[in-house]
């Protein structure tokens, strides 16, 4: 028997720009994706603080230390420039492993950089 668990978390992303005419995913600066361990291309689960809208998607990395949260395609229509994020990946593990896992978190200040 296999049960979900979080796994990394961005907590209070700031969209920094959304693309309509992009093929769907989100951009995340890279040194971000590191801190957590999202990998290129992992599927997330994204829930919008400002409009409740939750949507899952693939990431895309963008480029290191720039702060970037991009909505591109189709996620572009589920949040704006200012919205705040919550940005999730979720593991399987047998219970065994569940009792020594802790998921990597991260909350972010308004830059998108880590709070203090």
């Amino acid at each position: 028997m296999l049960v979900e668990f979080l796994k990394s978390k961005i907590h209070r992303a700031r969209v920094t720009a959304a693309s309509l005419y992009y093929e769907g995913s989100i951009t995340i600066d890279r040194a971000l994706m590191d801190r957590v361990g999202f990998l290129p291309f992992e599927k997330v689960l994204v829930a919008n603080l400002a409009n409740g809208n939750r949507f899952e998607t693939y990431i895309i990395p963008g480029q290191p230390g720039r702060g970037e949260i991009i909505l591109n395609g189709a996620t572009a229509h589920l949040g704006g420039v200012g919205d705040l994020l919550t940005i999730m990946s979720f593991v399987h593990l047998d219970p065994s492993q569940a009792a020594a896992h802790t998921p990597r978190t991260i909350t972010l200040n308004e830059h998108n950089k880590l709070a203090i």
